[in-house]
């Protein structure tokens, strides 16, 4: 352990790596043949500077860290020696010298070298050695560099608050560099490189102290990119970003710097913030300003880097209908505005697109999915021409081309449009284009038209271009094999569109895709039902060697449900036994669910943030993973609608019975609000009405008990009838006159047979009958009823007077509207703060004197404390907030307390 020793140690060593090297040289130049082709493709003045590089790099010692190789040099000049000969062998490197062997085998070396210079932080050689390090990234592609990257990123994460900006700055822009071209296997490995050196907390510290200490622009600009990859790509570091409060003071005042640079960096770096749904709250709850920023980034006068980064950052923020509607409230016209003058600005040139303008378009088309929520933005996108923009970037912006439609017949428009359609070569825009108009259809009023903006030949040409897609998809998908993914990317999202479209509530549109559609099919000349039928049955029957691929399946359901809404061609479906066979593809789901996303069928709907998201309710669509049960049933409900469901099953009650049990099914257990509106759809065929819950019967049960009973409801010349006022309160308000319930002088008795209890009357207008009432509050309490034709006449306007759009929607069998929530069982607002004075806290005061309850929300945990310790029987309904889950404690249940 002597001093004399270690030294003999060192130079033992060093002369072992000398004698190594040298045997190596000697074996590499006994064939001249060997050496030939190793300098083959490198110049002779590079091979000089690789043998000055190692000349430089052998003055070093060598030592393993971890399994890691690296190198030391103990003094300066040796460390200068080393960056110099890495520079100039760095600056001869040409694309061709990068595929030799010399090259590649001295990245590993190169890599430890300036790691171990840069981790030793000498103040003298710091600055020669982090530009070394960006030029190392530049030139050496990141294939190559992946092997060795913790050598290089642990002190460059090391040295970036170093007090010497000029550093600072080159490590972070070679970190930028890095982060830009990472591997998602290394991800791991250099997130818990970042996490050891506090990068977030520093990177913060420096964007903090940007405005403050009056630093370069170059500065703010590497802190925050940096800043903006590592919360992008790593979920987990976002939280104390966004919750630093003088961080986002900061951001508010440094993005209305007039720098470009600046204001791509702070565009970014909100971007990634609102990848995180909290995060993207937490930067709404004031969002004017950041609204705006938002809005005047997409002016086409700005450059097109800020243009695309400001498109970013708006998906982003109208990731949820939530933040839609911040926009909507502050900058509605002028957001739509900027997004339509986006997708409308572009131009040939040569007969080719400029890149950057088709990235302006993809960006603005993902943009304008905003679509696919409710609000003002509606309006303003149809006012604004929307559907004009989106045949354009379907048959070109010719005003010509347009302006002559309006002179020719439909069919004559569609031999003019399928011409044009087929030429145009803006492919990677029509599945954008297709959902959009999807969307538009889906969230129209019953009576819109398109006429109202005096648009009606551009939608009209928009629609046919849309069914000529839709034929289509048909024959892509029968020319597609089992198992193939080079399908056609639009046929799906066009088939989509053309469903939506013609189920939309808007009147005009659904009977105009109709219509259209039915004319192209008759001009096609066939409609290819018995082909979609028999894939079905192939499904259906098990045999593995008919069973079609995913995408197949998914054109094929999508395409029975469009013809199902289309008079001619419904009725060749169901002479073709479409009816059995659906139900038939419907049980096999049940017994065998296939679940896809729909990212596997339409790729389009993955981009730059999809899959980098964080603390966001689920994204899935209305059908979520269920989209073929969703267009089987769609298909089903319109034949069954259209067919007399009396005589479905003749003579065959079973069957009947276990398909309602499977609906019932659907609507208890499946996850997804779409199948589960339809299974609900189609049980009104059977008399059926309402939304079936897990809890139903039990709840059903408590209409017969009047003992915990606490409102009467009283109907002129009948008895009155007794139900718990909590029920009615959260899932029929309208039933109870609110004002008087808060009166003192509301009516009350006390019944010394019921503990005490307080009895409110309320009083039902004459119109309502016994047995209507009967059944709306079957439906109140357990959400479901069976009724004949006759009573569903009164319940119409019953329903309709106490505000039940769900289930109205049923009793007058209308489709159910894309996107609308499944009707919930829960009740938990009657335990939180609901602004009333009206709830069970009185019941269990009465009932069960010194009971206080205490609802743990996140373990859904439920303790009971009483006063003393004893043993009761009782009854109670109890459910968690935030969970669909219901709780009941029966008459005979025992619990033990202490």
């Amino acid at each position: 352990n002597s001093p004399a020793a270690t030294q003999q140690l060192c130079v033992f060593s060093q002369l072992k790596f000398f004698i190594s090297a040298l045997s190596c040289r000697m074996r590499s130049s006994s064939s001249s043949k060997q050496a030939a082709d190793n300098s083959r493709g490198i110049s002779g003045h590079l091979l000089t500077l690789h043998q000055r590089l190692y000349h430089a790099l052998n003055l070093g010692t060598r030592y393993c860290d971890d399994g890691v190789q690296k190198l030391h040099y103990s003094d300066n000049e040796m460390q200068r020696l080393v960056l110099r000969s890495v520079d100039a062998f760095l600056d001869n490197i040409s694309a061709e010298s990068l595929q030799h062997q010399v090259v590649k085998e001295s990245v590993g070396d190169i890599v430890a070298a300036v790691g171990s210079i840069l981790a030793s932080k000498s103040a003298a050689t710091l600055r020669l050695a982090s530009d070394v390090a960006v030029k190392i990234v530049r030139v050496i592609p990141s294939t190559m560099l992946q092997l060795h990257l913790a050598n290089l990123i642990h002190p460059l994460s090391s040295l970036l608050s170093f007090q010497e900006l000029r550093v600072a700055i080159s490590c972070a822009s070679a970190l930028n560099l890095i982060l830009s071209n990472l591997s998602s296997k290394r991800e791991k490995e250099v997130w818990d490189i970042l996490r050891t050196t506090n990068v977030v907390g520093n990177l913060v510290q420096n964007v903090k102290g940007y405005s403050s200490d009056n630093k370069p622009t170059e500065y703010f600009q590497e802190m925050a990119s940096l800043l903006s990859k590592i919360l992008w790509r790593w979920p987990p570091s976002r939280f104390c970003v966004w919750t630093d409060a003088k961080l986002l003071n900061i951001l508010d005042t440094v993005k209305l710097n007039p720098d470009c640079s600046i204001r791509i960096a702070v565009l970014q770096l909100y971007s990634a913030l609102a990848l995180c749904g909290n995060g993207t709250k937490k930067l709404l709850e004031d969002g004017e300003g950041l609204v705006k920023i938002t809005v005047d980034s997409l002016d086409s006068s700005n450059p097109y880097s800020v243009q695309i980064e400001g498109l970013r950052l708006a998906q982003c923020l109208t990731k949820s209908e939530q933040g839609c509607s911040k926009i909507n409230k502050s900058s509605c016209e002028p957001f739509v505005k900027a997004v339509i003058t986006l997708m409308s600005n572009w131009s040939f040139d040569a007969g080719k697109l400029a890149k950057c303008q088709m990235s302006i378009l993809v960006e603005a088309c993902r943009l304008a999915l905003i679509t696919r929520w409710a609000g003002d933005h509606q309006f303003y996108l149809w006012k604004a021409g929307v559907d004009g923009v989106l045949l354009s970037l379907l048959i070109g912006n010719s005003d010509t081309t347009q302006q002559s439609l309006r002179c020719l017949s439909l069919q004559e428009q569609i031999v003019k449009l399928e011409e044009v359609f087929d030429k145009y070569v803006l492919l990677p825009l029509r599945p954008y284009v297709w959902d959009i108009l999807g969307w538009l259809a889906a969230n129209c009023m019953e009576d819109f038209s398109p006429k109202m903006h005096g648009n009606e030949t551009s939608f009209n040409a928009l629609v046919i271009c849309a069914c000529l897609a839709f034929v289509d998809s048909i024959l892509t998908a029968r020319q597609i094999s089992q198992g193939s993914v080079c399908h056609s990317s639009e046929s799906e999202p066009a088939s989509r569109a053309v469903l939506m479209m013609i189920y939309s509530p808007s009147k005009y549109i659904a009977s105009e895709t109709r219509f259209i559609l039915s004319e192209v099919l008759t001009l096609k000349g066939k409609d290819y039902v018995e082909y979609l039928l028999d894939i079905l049955k192939a499904v259906s029957s098990g045999n593995k060697f008919g069973i079609p691929s995913n995408f197949r399946l998914v054109i094929t359901l999508i395409t029975l449900a469009c013809y199902s809404a289309l008079p001619k061609i419904r009725k060749h479906v169901i002479q073709h036994g479409g009816i059995p066979t659906l139900l038939s593809f419907i049980s096999w789901w049940l017994d065998n669910p296939v679940h896809l996303n729909r990212s596997s069928v339409a790729p389009h709907v993955q981009n730059y943030f999809s899959e980098r998201t964080c603390c966001w309710p689920s994204s899935e669509d209305w059908e979520g993973e269920d989209m073929l049960l969703l267009f089987g049933l769609m298909a089903l409900g319109e034949l069954i609608n259209a067919k007399n469901c009396g005589g479905l099953f003749c003579n065959q009650m079973e069957s009947r019975a276990a398909f309602i049990r499977e609906l019932q099914e659907i609507c208890i257990n499946n996850s997804s609000p779409g199948p589960r509106w339809y299974a609900a759809y189609i049980l009104r065929h059977f008399g059926l009405y309402g939304f079936p819950s897990k809890f139903g019967r039990e709840f059903r049960e408590l209409l017969t008990d009047n003992e915990h009973t606490d409102v009467e409801l009283i109907i002129k010349n009948q008895e009155p009838v007794h139900v718990h006022g909590v029920i009615l309160l959260v899932r029929c308000p309208s039933l109870l006159p609110l004002e008087e319930l808060l009166k003192e002088s509301s009516s009350l008795k006390q019944d010394s047979d019921s503990c005490n209890r307080l009895i409110t009357k309320v009083r039902l207008s004459a119109h309502v009958d016994c047995q209507s009432l009967t059944k709306l509050l079957e439906y109140i309490y357990s959400g479901f009823f069976e009724a004949g034709e006759d009573l569903v006449k009164k319940l119409k306007i019953l329903a309709r007077h106490c505000n039940l759009p769900p289930l109205v929607q049923l009793l007058y069998g209308r489709n159910p509207k894309w996107r609308t929530p499944f009707p919930s069982s829960d009740i938990t607002s009657a335990l939180g703060p609901a602004g009333r004075n009206f709830s069970y806290e009185s019941f269990f005061t009465t009932h069960f004197g010194n009971l206080w309850i205490v609802l743990d929300i996140e373990t859904l945990f439920v303790s009971f404390w009483f006063k003393f310790s004893f043993r009761i029987h009782f009854q109670a309904l109890l459910c968690c907030g935030g969970c669909t889950e219901l709780f009941f404690l029966y008459p005979d249940t025992i619990v033990y307390l202490a």
